[in-house]
């Protein structure tokens, strides 16, 4: 059962992001007026179409459906916080994301999820530098996931690329998934600029590690549990954080989806993070 919620509006030290794998399901005007609903202040799109399964929203090559999302955003007051995804393997050219990057500033998004599951240092890094000045006048951050399968597995080569790319507009984005599955470092966490941060992925999960790269992405896609049922340190990790980011709830829960549907879960899952995370955040 979970903890009470804190009845006071000033304790509730973060602003929440419905992301959009915690409700792949719902077209963005869908997921929009869930967010209302459950209280969040933003959501986070996905506009590209990363595994041949999911649903797929183009926002970037559909009229409609862009004028529709932002119709929603603007008559419920929720706010794009990013979009998602920049997937760059050795044979991408950034050139090709710049019409998914200008209907994320039409949505008004900050942020950019970008992904480089490439083992060549210099060419991601210059990718990814390049990715940023496109990204920058059109006033959204680049900010740069390692989830532990890709060949950017870990803080430590995330690092390596932001240095090396040395661009202002990039960002680090932290999930706590991720991090704990790549035996990141807090410590090393910690030591970096705060400019770096600017919100992070924030689940649970069990605290043993799968065995396997399929049990790895099943987990990450499927298979997320609400902060406090699991294993992971989230106390640690988001307190090597910048304080008062945005938390994005990136919670996929095929089963419990399948019962209670994409927007109640997305209510349970707002529930469950105010519960635990605005009470760790008012005990520091």
């Amino acid at each position: 059962m979970l903890a009470s919620a804190p009845t006071n509006p000033a304790e509730h030290r973060h602003d929440y992001s419905l992301a959009h794998l915690t409700a792949l399901s719902l077209s963005p005007p869908e997921l929009v007026d869930a967010a209302a609903a459950a209280g969040y202040r933003y959501v986070g799109v996905r506009m590209t179409k990363v595994t041949p399964q999911e649903p797929h929203y183009p926002l970037a090559y559909d009229p409609a459906l862009m004028r529709a999302t932002k119709t929603h955003l603007a008559a419920t007051g929720i706010e794009v916080l990013d979009i998602e995804l920049a997937r760059f393997t050795s044979g991408d050219n950034p050139r090709d994301y710049l019409r998914f990057l200008e209907a994320g500033a039409e949505l008004g998004a900050r942020h950019v999820i970008a992904q480089f599951p490439d083992a060549d240092f210099a060419r991601k890094t210059d990718r990814f530098a390049e990715l940023c000045a496109l990204a920058r006048p059109l006033g959204l951050t680049i900010d740069l996931e390692f989830p532990s399968w890709t060949e950017t597995p870990n803080l430590i080569e995330a690092t390596r690329v932001l240095r090396a790319a040395d661009q202002p507009n990039a960002g680090l984005l932290i999930d706590l998934l991720h991090f704990a599955r790549s035996g990141s470092s807090v410590e090393e966490l910690r030591s970096l600029p705060r400019e770096w941060f600017h919100y992070a992925h924030v689940c649970d999960a069990p605290a043993e590690v799968p065995a396997t790269t399929a049990e790895l992405i099943h987990t990450a896609r499927f298979e997320r549990l609400f902060p406090g049922e699991g294993g992971i340190d989230a106390p640690a990790i988001l307190g090597a954080l910048p304080s008062g980011i945005p938390y994005a709830l990136e919670i996929p829960r095929a089963m419990l989806v399948a019962q209670v549907g994409a927007k109640e879960h997305a209510r349970l899952a707002i529930a469950a993070a105010r519960a635990h995370l605005d009470a760790l955040a008012v005990a520091r």
